[in-house]
């Protein structure tokens, strides 16, 4: 099936829900022609951005998490990068470890705080 990946990218912040909705439609459809399975996405809201990137405070954080060959990476960056809505894009693939188990949580009644 190929690598797991997770991409966070960063919409302008005057977008509108309608064109966030068609940006994020858009990236998920070019995963989707490459041979991706997309596993998550999550629209995380505006946020203020740690420093300012094409004289914007603020951005809209999309992250999207996908399997599939390396090549569908290069595909979707290419499309970010000449786009007009995104400001920033970062790709990491993520590592699963061959004999990792799954993961239980401890359940014993105990009061969370």
């Amino acid at each position: 099936m190929g690598h797991q990946y997770e991409t966070m990218y960063i919409l302008r912040p005057d977008l509108g829900d309608e064109a966030i909705d068609q940006a994020i439609g858009k990236y998920q459809s070019i995963l989707h022609e490459q041979g991706a399975e997309i596993v998550e996405t999550q629209h995380r809201g505006k946020r203020r951005l740690a420093y300012e990137i094409d004289r914007h405070r603020e951005g809209i954080y999309i992250q999207m998490n996908y399997q599939g060959p390396g090549s569908v990476v290069a595909q979707m960056e290419r499309a970010m990068r000449l786009s007009e809505e995104v400001i920033r894009y970062l790709t990491v693939k993520q590592e699963i470890p061959k004999d990792a188990s799954p993961v239980t949580a401890d359940v014993d009644g105990a009061d969370v705080a």
